[in-house]
């Protein structure tokens, strides 16, 4: 699997990985792990590969939900092992790949979720609603810094999450991830990294390459088809902020300059998630050989061989 943070080239590596396992004779598959990649039209915002961008290459999990519908961990972890399974059934190589930091964990490790309390969920949802996110991120952070720091203090579907879990069982959902985890299957896990003033000047570019290609005009059409900023593929960096352009409450400049900063805060959460990956195998995005690389580990090649 290929993970690592925004910008890093997970999309590029993880195609590359596949061609060089086509030419050893292996066919792969790629099932994503972007949460906002699921959504059907959230293309410019999330950096999704076109169709004919593909290589000829089956990707999995793209465009799958409404802009309209939730989608929880477990939802994912049920569907992306449904796929790996599928494609391990085929005879080929499944590469799971994204920077949704508990997305990909839920698949890769032994995570078992909790069910749901209605009233402990109403209760915290109302909360939501009357004061907002920030309160309930602050006692999240009280009881597990780890967790509102991946989660972020402006996710409440998230946090409303975290805290029931909290409540019901005295353990939040990245809880489920023991000090020395489990996986599901052995697995070969790629980590994308360079370093932070490279990647700043990326995704600040990146940003802005955003509003060049048409979010504002991309998020106007998802919104006739529901996109809001009440629902969570609205509240995704870059829509949230678009929307708000949209509606007149920001302009251009601070659309930007707000995408950009939530981005590097996103970034800066992703690289301290995957460095829990103790197994991993570190690559430098910014290396020509990266591929070769990553194709090296995960055939279990030294180099040489």
């Amino acid at each position: 699997m290929v993970v690592g943070a925004t910008g890093t080239g997970k999309s590029g590596l993880a195609l590359d990985l596949a061609e060089g396992l086509s030419q050893r004779g292996r066919r792969a598959e790629v099932v994503n792990a972007d949460a906002m990649q699921l959504y059907r039209g959230m293309d410019i915002g999330t950096a999704k590969l076109p169709p004919d961008e593909r290589r000829g290459i089956p990707h999995h999990l793209l465009d799958v939900l409404d802009v309209t519908q939730e989608n929880s961990v477990a939802d994912f972890q049920a569907s992306a092992r449904a796929e790996i399974d599928a494609i391990l059934e085929r005879g080929n190589v499944p590469i799971l790949v994204g920077g949704s930091g508990l997305y990909v964990s839920s698949v890769i490790f032994d995570f078992d979720f909790p069910g749901t309390d209605a009233a402990i969920r109403a209760r915290l949802e109302a909360e939501l609603i009357a004061d907002g996110p920030g309160s309930l991120y602050r006692r999240l952070k009280e009881r597990d810094e780890a967790a509102a720091a991946a989660i972020g203090s402006q996710n409440g579907r998230r946090l409303v999450r975290a805290l029931e879990v909290f409540e019901m069982t005295g353990r939040t959902l990245t809880g489920t991830l023991p000090g020395a985890p489990v996986e599901w299957r052995s697995s070969t896990i790629i980590a994308l990294e360079m370093p932070r003033p490279d990647l700043v000047a990326r995704l600040d570019e990146r940003v802005v390459g955003m509003w060049r290609d048409g979010i504002v005009e991309e998020a106007a059409a998802l919104r006739s088809e529901g996109l809001s900023p009440l629902t969570t593929a609205g509240k995704a960096i870059g829509y949230a902020q678009a929307l708000a352009q949209l509606a007149g409450g920001i302009g251009v400049d601070e659309a930007i300059e707000s995408t950009q900063a939530l981005t590097r805060r996103y970034a800066r959460r992703q690289v301290g998630w995957f460095k829990r990956y103790a197994s991993s195998v570190t690559v430098d995005a910014r290396d020509p050989d990266a591929p070769a690389r990553a194709l090296s580990q995960t055939l279990g090649l030294h180099d040489g061989d």
